[in-house]
């Protein structure tokens, strides 16, 4: 088996975690929720529930050293051979990465046109990305080819040629993009303004949907229960400190969203814009902004959407990487084969995701009142991914001999924190994940 290095596991885990959901979401979610205070109940749901099971995803691959079905039958009691349904959520990451493609897609339409020209209202911005997903099927279909082809391209590679070797390269480039933006940011007089609104609280704007939303945040940026992390990790060594990789993977994760944030909100208030821009900030909002600062802007905004799409390619190859193994090693087949079976899964479902937000086939497209867009997003953040990580703390709280974890844990921290960790996973972390299933599926308001 090729195994992952320790600097090679945190690059490609930490490339999995971060993606648009730390530069897109996290920032406007974090508007909409009033700064500074949305902010401390996020960080503390990434440390008590984010970190805990992915953590737990860890423990699985690292012992189990299979893909994910065999890992969690090597690990249960007895070996229960039932466990092996639990591979299902490799599937979830295929699902994912069909709408995820198309929306790199957009992306990576958004680096061309910042080559070219940005819209200068907001309402032009707003007609320019409503004709690009309803109206240009043609232009669509292309980059979500280029998008596909990338991420089937660079697990071909395998472990070490392919995703270990593009994350090596991207991250960093990422991490410089990023660092020149906040250097850019630091100049602007509205940094101090974009301090001021993430870090001073204003607790009156905390409420049941910011607690939900934190929440939510901090277990979908680990890209938990889509079977990455525990894939990535069984090709780690068994000697490899676990904690200590986990938690280095969760600050880079959330260093990222802060300094997005940061940014993102310096860019905002120094244009005057509201902090709370919703879903269009990426693609509306900024746009604007960037245009009105002339070649300048143009050489952000091509920086902007170009660390988008890093960040984006190193989720997207985590996604795909579970069902391969998956298919490796239950029907014994070559990788190649593996990646073709996925990657054209993914590719023809993203297809149909594209068409379906479209004016000519998004009637023929709605199932259930939803477009197959929207469908593949709620089926896999509302419900999959949430079960998947239920699923996870019952094993491991109930059908894992405790010694056996206890003897994974004392290796390299002390039996208190061993403790701790096994009554949130056993008792607290589940509670708050089903608190958040119910909520997503409307059961509770």
């Amino acid at each position: 088996m090729t195994r992952f290095t320790r600097i090679g596991f945190i690059l490609a885990a930490a490339g999995s975690a971060v993606g648009l959901g730390n530069i897109w979401k996290f920032p406007y979610v974090t508007g909409e929720y009033g700064g500074g205070a949305f902010v401390i109940v996020y960080l503390l749901a990434i440390l008590f529930i984010g970190l805990t099971v992915f953590i737990a995803e860890t423990v699985i691959g690292q012992n189990g050293q299979a893909d994910v079905s065999t890992s969690f039958v090597n690990l249960s009691k007895s070996k229960n051979k039932n466990w092996k349904f639990a591979g299902f959520m490799v599937f979830t990451g295929l699902i994912i990465l069909s709408f995820y493609s198309v929306v790199l897609g957009w992306i990576l339409n958004y680096v061309f046109t910042s080559f070219v020209s940005l819209p200068t209202e907001a309402k032009v911005a707003g007609a320019n990305f409503e004709k690009l997903i309803s109206n240009d099927i043609g232009s669509l279909i292309l980059y979500h080819t280029l998008i596909a082809g990338s991420v089937i391209y660079i697990v071909l590679k395998g472990i070490k040629e392919g995703i270990e070797k593009i994350n090596l390269i991207l991250m960093p480039l990422l991490g410089l993009i990023l660092f020149g933006l906040l250097l850019y940011a630091l100049t602007l007089d509205s940094f101090s303004q974009a301090i001021s609104f993430m870090f001073s609280p204003d607790w009156s704007k905390i409420n049941g949907d910011a607690l939900l939303a934190a929440l939510g945040q901090a277990f979908f940026t680990l890209s938990l229960g889509v079977g990455t992390i525990l894939t990535y990790s069984a090709s780690l060594s068994k000697k490899t400190n676990f904690i200590k990789t986990s938690i280095s993977v969760a600050v880079v994760d959330t260093s990222i969203a802060i300094i997005a944030g940061l940014i993102i909100f310096s860019f905002l208030f120094e244009a005057g814009a509201p902090s709370a821009a919703g879903p269009g900030l990426v693609f509306i909002s900024l746009p604007v902004i960037f245009s009105g600062w002339g070649l300048l802007g143009q050489v952000i905004a091509v920086s902007f959407f170009v660390a988008l799409i890093f960040a984006g390619i190193t989720s997207a190859v985590s996604m795909i990487e579970p069902s391969l193994r998956f298919f490796i090693e239950r029907f014994n087949i070559t990788r190649s084969k593996a990646t073709l079976i996925s990657g054209s899964t993914f590719y023809l479902l993203g297809i149909v995701a594209l068409l379906s937000m479209s004016k000519s086939y998004g009637a023929e497209l709605t199932f259930f009142g939803k477009n197959a867009f929207d469908l593949m997003d709620f089926m896999t953040s509302s419900i999959m991914m949430p079960l998947a990580a239920i699923l996870t703390c019952i094993f491991l709280g109930y059908f894992v001999e405790k010694q056996k974890l206890q003897d994974a844990f004392t290796q390299h921290v002390p039996l208190a924190v061993f403790n701790f960790w096994y009554f949130l996973i056993k008792f607290i972390v589940p509670i708050a994940i089903i608190i958040l299933l119910l909520n997503k599926l409307g059961v509770i308001q």
